[in-house]
C-alpha cells in the first residue's frame, strides 16, 4: 500500500484525503490538532504545524512516504515542495515555490519573462513612498504571502494608501505590501493540471466578487462564457506563465482579467489546486473528471488519468453566505425549474462581519443545463 502524506487537515483537504483513501493509499495528515475533518478521516494523523518542514520531514522519512500533496493552501504547499524535494519524490521544487507563494518574486518573475501582469512596487517598513509616484490610480494594496482575499484594499487617492499598507503588512507573514495598479476587466480562474512539464487547461471559471474595496469572493460558476478563441488565447498565457514559475508537477490556480478589448492580464498563480470548492467540486461536475484523484496520482510519480469517469453538468455554481439574504436565495433555489442544488454546507453562525474568504458563513453548490441560468443567480 503507497503511504502519502498530507499537508493540512481542515475541510478543504477533506476531499484529498477521501480520494486518497479511495485509491488505495494509507493517508498521513499533518496539521495543528483542532478537530478538524481530516483528524477523524485519515489513517494517520501528525499534531504538527503545516509550517514545520523539518519536524514534517523528519517524520516522513521514518513513515518512508511515496508521495507528498495538499490542495487550495498555498501555506501547505511550501511545506508540501521542501519534503518532496528533500526526498526525491515528485513535486516542483523550493525555487518554483518562493515564485508561485510570495506575489512580489512572481511579479518579478512575470516582468523577467514577459508574462501580461500589472505594474507593481514591493513596500516593507522602510519603503519610501516616493517609490509609488507615477503609479496610475486606483491601486491594490496586498500582502505578499497570502490567499483568500485576506488583507486587500482598494486605494482610490493618495490619502488611503498608508492604512491599506499597514493593514496588508499586518496580514503578512514577512510583514510585506505589494502596491500595483488595478486591472480592469473581468475576473476569471484557470485550472490546470502539470506533468513532467506537460500542461492540460481542466476548466475555466467566472469570478464573483464583493467589488471594491476588498474583493471578496461571492461566488463561482463553471464554464465560464468564453468564446473558443478567447479560451485558447487564455490557455497560451497561462501555460507560458506555467513555464516562467516552474511549475511542472501537480495541479494550479491561475487567477486573470480580460477587459473590453481582449487583453488577458494575470493576477496571480498558485501551484496548487483552487479552493472555493472550484478544483474540489466545480470542476468534476463540470468536466467529469477526477481533478483531486490527479493531484494523488502525480504526487506518487503517476500520469495523470484524463478520462472523463463520471456524469457532468452543463454548468454549475457555487454561492457562498454572506448573510440572510444568501440564505433566502437558497431556499428559494429549491423549487425552481432548471436549477439542482447539488451540496449545501453547514451554516455557521453570523455573529460577525465577513472580512475575507475565511470569514464566509458557508456555501451552496447548484446545477443548470442552461450555462445562462447559473449567471443569473449568482447576480441576485
Amino acid at each position: 500500500m503507497k503511504q502519502l502524506a498530507i499537508i493540512g487537515a481542515s475541510y478543504l483537504q477533506a476531499p484529498l484525503i477521501q480520494k486518497a483513501k479511495e485509491l488505495g493509499c494509507e493517508t498521513h495528515v499533518f496539521a495543528w490538532a483542532a478537530d478538524d475533518v481530516g483528524e477523524k478521516i485519515a489513517d494517520h494523523f501528525y499534531p504538527i504545524s503545516i509550517v514545520e518542514k523539518e519536524q514534517i520531514l523528519q517524520k516522513c522519512r521514518e513513515i518512508g512516504i511515496d508521495g507528498i500533496c495538499t490542495i487550495a493552501s498555498d501555506l501547505a504547499a511550501v511545506t508540501v515542495n521542501y519534503v518532496a524535494e528533500q526526498m526525491g519524490l515528485p513535486g516542483n521544487g523550493m525555487r518554483c515555490c518562493e515564485k508561485s507563494t510570495n506575489k512580489h518574486k512572481m511579479r518579478e518573475a512575470f516582468r523577467a519573462a514577459g508574462d501580461p501582469s500589472p505594474r507593481s512596487v514591493l513596500v516593507g517598513p522602510n519603503t519610501d513612498l516616493s517609490a509609488l509616484e507615477g503609479m496610475q490610480y486606483p491601486l491594490i494594496v496586498k500582502p505578499t504571502d497570502r490567499s483568500g482575499s485576506r488583507g486587500i484594499t482598494e486605494v482610490r487617492r493618495p490619502a488611503g494608501l498608508p492604512a491599506a499598507i499597514a493593514r496588508a503588512r499586518e496580514q503578512s507573514f514577512e510583514r510585506m505590501a505589494l502596491v500595483e495598479e488595478f486591472v480592469q476587466g473581468q475576473e476569471y480562474s484557470v485550472e490546470c493540471i502539470s506533468f513532467q512539464g506537460a500542461h492540460r487547461l481542466l476548466q475555466i471559471t467566472l469570478k464573483y466578487t464583493t467589488g471594491a474595496p476588498m474583493y471578496i469572493e461571492t461566488g463561482h460558476m463553471q464554464p465560464a462564457p468564453l468564446t473558443a478563441d478567447m479560451q485558447e488565447k487564455v490557455r497560451q498565457v497561462v501555460f507560458h506563465a506555467l513555464d516562467t514559475l516552474e511549475i511542472k508537477n501537480g495541479a494550479s490556480h491561475s487567477e486573470l482579467k480580460i477587459d473590453a478589448a481582449g487583453q488577458i492580464r494575470l493576477i496571480e498563480i498558485g501551484g496548487r489546486m483552487g479552493g472555493d470548492c472550484i478544483g474540489s467540486h466545480l470542476v468534476p461536475w463540470t468536466t467529469g473528471l477526477d481533478y483531486v484523484g490527479m493531484v494523488v496520482q502525480i504526487a506518487l510519480g503517476q500520469a495523470p488519468d484524463l478520462q472523463r469517469r463520471a456524469e457532468f453538468y452543463p454548468a454549475c455554481g457555487v454561492r457562498f453566505v454572506f448573510g440572510p439574504r444568501d440564505l433566502e436565495l437558497r431556499e428559494a433555489l429549491r423549487g425552481v425549474p432548471g436549477l439542482a442544488l447539488l451540496e449545501e454546507s453547514p451554516v455557521d453562525p453570523m455573529d460577525h462581519i465577513v472580512t475575507d474568504s475565511s470569514t464566509r458563513f458557508g456555501y451552496y453548490i447548484f446545477a443548470a443545463q442552461d450555462p445562462a441560468r447559473i449567471c443569473e443567480w449568482m447576480e441576485k
